[in-house]
């Protein structure tokens, strides 16, 4: 029955967790694309090419790396 619990709580976790995704993730869209119309802080690096996400690779992995703060308290 223990297990039952946890995995419930598991579960429930899990979907809150992709309701703030999809709550937040337009927030995020934005600031990545603004972001790429901000000039680079970083030089350019003669002879390799810029490692970059896609503007939504960038957003996601900026809300997913704030959500957690939500889940904290």
């Amino acid at each position: 029955m223990r297990t039952m619990v946890a995995t419930d709580r598991q579960h429930q976790e899990e979907i809150q967790f992709r309701l703030i995704l999809a709550a937040t993730y337009p927030f995020f869209l934005a600031a990545a694309t603004l972001n790429r119309f901000r000039p680079a802080r970083e030089p350019a690096r003669p002879g390799l090419a810029p490692a970059r996400r896609s503007v939504f690779g960038e957003a996601r992995a900026m809300a997913v790396q704030a959500i957690p703060f939500a889940f904290m308290g």
